[in-house]
């Protein structure tokens, strides 16, 4: 018995390594790296190379829950308020109303395609309805898709925050099937579940966070010991939402966001911390589903599965999107990006596993289904969404190249930062370009010698230097100390041809580019005149049309309400709707078109 579990420790390790080098292909090749996970997992099971046989499904939903757990709340914990601010209203839309609409569309079009009830149709449509904040958060955060701040702050919110919709239509419709109810049993009652397991989990995770801030501020430990301390926090903060009821999930999520956004003491010590775990939780949840899965049993669902997920990804994920974002005057492009980003990952495979718990009939058929769209998901959106990003115009090119730096939090009550950068080659600050009176240097390492920032003289390439500074300005730095970007990564269709300041007076602009803008419009300043035009909040890449220029927003100050720098382009090529390339059939392409034009047109008139 001991050397069973000897073996399957070492295996199970085993994998997890062989996991983690694969990353190297999946870099190289561009795959999704999550469904390298899940692949190594299914080469793993028994219908692969037998090396574990695993059919376990409680212990399978213990720990794809614990590791949901654990990743949303890193994911709270590494979104700032500011997204909230970008598009917090709209992604709460999406991940409650968007979430019902696709469960529902997708539910009618499973009924049909495997000719089930209402009622199973509607859980496979609540089983597959809602992105995957994992497999998100991975291609937007280390996946190096850069895309505007507005759409990724808005899908990085609605993927942390729609698992609780979904789980909560999914265990009530096993609830409804596994008692033999019907719809007509639905009441008020259900109505109040939902509002408390939303209401509550928020509630529960906001003190939960203020919980995770007092520990950690408050309580002297011996360091190492506070990142286990705030997980295990935010765990329990998961058990007491479950345990009354409430979206546990959610609590996770809004535990991390609280304490993320809050001063606390060892940040970087804990964002590291939680970074390593997070990573392991993937692996971990990725392979232990992989392991569930019995692939033989794929080909007797797959023709339908397939037709699912292509309904899903083309029609209902669309059609709920463009419902949901139209009130918020959303351009087509961002509109048509965010729809393709649907993607499904192991949260839909973990509510697959509901069924099989609960004992409903046929349930692995639930499994097995989901288990195939996470597959084509990955597969098709996960390998697309950088073409379909570049596409669609909405990748930021780098204004500045990379830098050399290492960050290092201070053990004292102090808002300063210990941070250390390496000079590169042709950077401003290697040119001669002098550093603001704010930075404090304290040391240059050069050639292995340490000498105080006064007697350095001018700074070279490879030296390091040492800086007190708060963390706000580090950004600010990085651009005194970052590489060149070369002239053919630098997109003039995206920041404009030349650049303008903010309080450049629209009259001098519209007289030296020769268009024209009202008697009142050519007092204002060019940040004026943008902030009038565009909807807020404002975005890097807003742009406006004036006759023949296009004005787009490069750079806004600190707290995004003042366009710093402007672009002007005076060959612009802008997209509309006809030429969109929105991952639509043409025909629901053209139905769609013609509806947004007559929406638009109605909202002008009111």
């Amino acid at each position: 018995m001991l050397e069973d579990q000897t073996v399957a420790i070492f295996v199970f390790a085993g994998l997890v390594c062989a996991t983690i080098l694969s990353s190297l292909l999946s870099f190289r090749i561009g795959s999704p790296l999550l469904l390298v996970f899940l692949v190594v997992g299914l080469l793993a099971g028994e219908d692969g190379f037998g090396l574990i046989v695993f059919n376990n499904v409680d212990a399978a939903y213990l720990v794809g829950s614990v590791a949901l757990a654990i990743i949303l709340y890193d994911s709270g914990y590494a979104t700032r308020f500011r997204s909230y601010r970008a598009a917090g209203f709209p992604a709460v839309v999406l991940a409650t109303v968007g979430v019902l609409l696709t469960a529902a569309l997708t539910g009618i079009a499973a009924k049909f395609f495997f000719g089930l009830g209402w009622l199973e149709g509607m859980l496979i449509g609540t089983i597959i309805a809602s992105t995957d904040a994992a497999a998100v958060f991975f291609l937007l955060r280390v996946g190096g898709v850069t895309i505007r701040e507005r759409i990724r702050s808005l899908l990085e919110i609605e993927s942390g925050t729609n698992d609780p919709m979904a789980i909560f239509l999914t265990v009530l419709l096993v609830e409804l099937i596994v008692a033999g109810a019907g719809a007509e049993s639905l009441d008020i009652s259900f109505a109040g579940r939902f509002v408390w397991a939303m209401a509550g989990g928020g509630l529960i995770g906001a003190l939960g966070g203020a919980v995770v801030l007092f520990v950690v501020n408050r309580i002297q430990f011996d360091r190492p010991l506070y990142p286990l301390m705030v997980l295990s926090l935010a765990l329990i903060v998961f058990g007491v939402a479950s345990l009354m009821g409430a979206s546990g999930f959610l609590a996770a999520y809004v535990a991390g966001l609280i304490a993320g956004n809050m001063r606390i003491r060892y940040s970087q010590v804990l964002e590291d911390f939680q970074s390593g775990v997070t990573w392991f939780c993937q692996i971990a949840m990725f392979l232990t589903l992989g392991l569930l899965a019995t692939p033989s049993e794929f080909p007797a669902v797959f023709a339908g599965a397939l037709a699912i997920g292509i309904f899903l990804m083309f029609i209902a994920r669309p059609i709920s999107v463009w419902l949901c974002m139209l009130p918020f005057r959303f351009p087509v492009n961002e509109m048509g990006f965010v729809s393709w980003v649907g993607l499904r990952g192991a949260v839909s495979i973990l509510l697959g596993i509901i069924p099989l718990v609960a004992g409903i009939e046929n349930g692995q058929t639930y499994f097995n289904i989901a288990f195939i769209i996470v597959l084509l998901s990955l597969l098709v959106q996960g390998w697309s969404i950088k073409p379909v990003a570049h596409w669609l115009g909405l990748i930021v090119p780098p204004k500045t190249g990379p830098v050399d730096r290492v960050q290092l939090e201070l053990p004292t009550k102090s808002r300063h930062e210990l941070v250390t950068y390496k000079i590169a080659a042709d950077s401003p600050v290697a040119k001669g370009v002098r550093m603001p009176r704010w930075a404090r240097p304290s040391l240059v390492v050069r050639d292995g010698a340490s000498m105080s920032f006064r007697l350095a003289g001018k700074l070279k390439e490879g030296d390091s230097i040492y800086l007190f500074v708060t963390p706000r300005q580090v950004q600010l730095l990085d651009k005194l100390f970052a590489r060149p970007v070369p002239e053919e990564e630098f997109d003039s269709t995206f920041f404009g041809d030349f650049n303008l300041k903010g309080d450049a007076k629209m009259a001098d602009v519209a007289a030296l580019y020769e268009f024209g803008v009202t008697g009142e419009e050519l007092e204002l300043t060019v940040d004026e005149f943008l902030r009038r035009r565009l909807p807020s909040p404002l975005d890097v890449g807003d742009r406006t049309t004036i006759g023949p220029v296009d004005l787009i927003i490069r750079s806004l100050d600190e707290d995004g309400n003042r366009v710093v720098e402007a672009g002007i382009s005076v060959q612009p090529s802008r997209p509309t709707l006809e030429t969109m390339p929105l991952p639509l059939p043409t025909v629901l392409k053209n139905v769609v078109v013609r509806w947004v034009r007559s929406f638009r047109s109605r909202m002008r008139e009111e």
